[in-house]
């Protein structure tokens, strides 16, 4: 006689937000300097070499200039994460936040422009960053393209990334999309 069985495939376990909390707490992903929740799964962030920590630096110190100068209420901070509930905690390189201190990750809803610094990620932060942060309604993004030496820009969020996306060379003036806001692209890269 012969019996037919059915196949169970294992499934994977999607982690939350809390979770990640949790183990992040916990020192479970000290050895994971820069790890990062992306749909439910832990993703080990890749070491930033002189050109991606120069880019970083510098842009992130052009948008506090141009923030103060505008006299805008939002902060621009480095490598924080930032909860987007229920599966993501991303740690971009830069953020524009109306909420700075606080204790846990920053709330997606008080995020108004993500950016990240791309070198060997560029295809990532274009495509599935791009999805998560337009998705999850934040409603600018940039991507530092290090190798193209241009900013792509995506605002107006939808369902599955952002409807526009703009690219700009960076040797001038960068506006924002979504605020008051400009700098200077000249010589970020």
């Amino acid at each position: 006689m012969e019996m037919t069985r059915g196949f169970t495939v294992p499934q994977p376990v999607r982690l939350t937000v809390s979770d990640f909390e949790v183990l992040h707490h916990a020192g479970a992903l000290v050895d994971h300097h820069h790890a990062q929740l992306i749909e439910g799964t832990i993703v080990a962030m890749s070491p930033q070499a002189r050109r991606h920590a120069f880019a970083k630096n510098e842009l992130t110190y052009r948008l506090r200039r141009a923030l103060e100068a505008a006299g805008s209420p939002l902060t621009a901070l480095s490598e924080v994460t930032v909860s987007i509930p229920p599966y993501s905690a991303p740690e971009p390189d830069l953020v524009l936040t109306d909420a700075p201190q606080g204790e846990g990750y920053v709330p997606v809803d008080s995020v108004a422009l993500i950016a990240e610094v791309a070198d060997s990620t560029v295809r990532y932060d274009l495509d599935a960053k791009q999805r998560l942060y337009g998705t999850a309604g934040i409603p600018e993004y940039w991507v530092l393209d290090l190798p193209a030496r241009t900013l792509h820009r995506f605002c107006s969020p939808v369902s599955n990334g952002y409807e526009r996306h703009d690219i700009l060379p960076l040797t001038g003036p960068l506006d924002s999309a979504t605020l008051t806001l400009t700098i200077d692209g000249t010589g970020i890269v």
